[in-house]
């Protein structure tokens, strides 16, 4: 969950930044714009270099489209990986879109002029909006991290563009109504005149009608005679128009094929020497990849049998450290049945010398063998008896 606040927090403020950069770019294109063309010597040229960078951007599209299609066809015939087909699907659909929308937009620069003052009025409006809602919504990403103002702008738009179509088709309902209640009016007036101008010049229209057929017919053989020699005049200045405009367009296609050879012999001679340079250092690699790896062989094969001679050490070492420690353990247990057996024997010495101490303390107390006291004469002793009789 906080990777996805963050992503959408990175997300926001990539945006707010692309909306930003657009802002100030639109600011700029606003205050450099001219309000017209018209007058200017190289308006001309404006307009030639404006179609060659519409044909141009036009023809790497379809370059690109190309070779879309040309690795979705790999795609699908020379691999089973899903996800590189389904890249190279969207890259298709995703340069498809954008051919798509180049042809209308080209299309429609080609049916335009851009250099009326309308246009350029136009052009300004659209930039101006463009850059009242992108500010709203950068300011609303900036706060809210959302972005309802460039909706809202859209929908606004939308309707604002269906509310001028209908007011645009009740106005042109309003012209022919209005238009056919003129051409009501004006038959009824017509009529009328036409009458009331019958009733008042049959006469003389029956008396010059011979005239005027006569008259009539020179007028028409006249104006027939006019008609066609100005068709003549306007188809001929038509042609010269049009073998002057594809002469133009043979001439311009003609510079651009020079130009296309031009490039390609140049690029030509690019790809020859770099490929021959890559060629060089593909042999140059190739001999030391040789070297190197028959050096890192070498030193993998040493590197191998140091390992087995260390690994056999290692053995012996380890069977001979077995061998000491056992020699150790063994040292150490007897150590510790000799520490046993002095500490016991210390143990029953001092027990000894506290018995005999105790024993010769007894025997001194009590007068027992060489510690009695001496006996006195038989005299005494038999007086002892003799009260001991009594």
């Amino acid at each position: 969950m906080m990777e996805d606040q963050l992503l959408k927090a990175v997300d926001a403020i990539h945006v707010a930044t692309v909306f930003e950069d657009c802002v100030d770019q639109l600011a700029i294109l606003g205050r450099i714009m001219p309000t017209s063309f018209e007058f200017r010597s190289d308006a001309a040229e404006m307009v030639r270099n404006e179609i060659d960078q519409l044909v141009e951007g036009q023809l790497h599209l379809e370059q690109r489209f190309q070779t879309a299609m040309e690795g979705k066809v790999e795609a699908q015939g020379g691999t089973k990986n899903t996800a590189k087909v389904k890249a190279a699907q969207q890259e298709v659909r995703q340069v498809g879109g954008d051919l798509k929308n180049s042809t209308h937009v080209f299309g429609r620069s080609l049916r335009q002029n851009p250099l009326t003052p309308d246009n350029i009025q136009k052009i300004q409006e659209d930039r101006g909006f463009v850059e009242a809602v992108m500010t709203r919504t950068m300011a609303e990403l900036a706060q809210n991290r959302s972005f309802e103002a460039l909706v809202e702008a859209v929908k606004a738009a939308k309707q604002r563009k269906a509310s001028l179509q209908n007011t645009i088709q009740k106005e042109e309902d309003g012209r022919k109504r209005v238009k056919l209640l003129h051409k009501q009016i004006q038959d009824v007036r017509v009529e009328k005149e036409s009458e009331l101008q019958q009733r008042n010049e049959m006469i003389s229209h029956l008396k010059d009608q011979l005239q005027e057929m006569k008259a009539k017919s020179n007028m028409e053989g006249k104006y027939i005679k006019k008609c066609a020699e100005v068709a003549v005049a306007q188809t001929q200045k038509r042609c010269m128009l049009s073998e002057k405009e594809l002469k133009d367009e043979i001439e311009k296609l003609q510079n651009k094929i020079d130009e296309e050879n031009r490039a390609n012999a140049e690029i030509e001679s690019y790809l020859r020497a770099h490929t021959a340079d890559l060629t060089k250092k593909q042999e140059y690699w190739m001999e030391k990849f040789e070297k190197d790896k028959d050096a890192k062989q070498h030193e993998l094969d040493v590197l191998k049998a140091s390992k087995a001679k260390d690994l056999e050490r290692l053995q012996e070492l380890t069977k001979l450290y077995k061998e000491y420690e056992q020699v150790v353990v063994e040292d150490r247990i007897e150590k510790e049945k000799a520490r046993r057996k002095l500490e016991q024997e210390a143990i029953e010495l001092r027990a000894c010398i506290k018995l005999q101490a105790w024993w010769r303390g007894v025997m001194v107390r009590k007068g027992f063998g060489p510690f009695a006291k001496k006996k006195k004469g038989k005299k005494g002793k038999k007086g002892k008896k003799g009260k001991k009789g009594k």
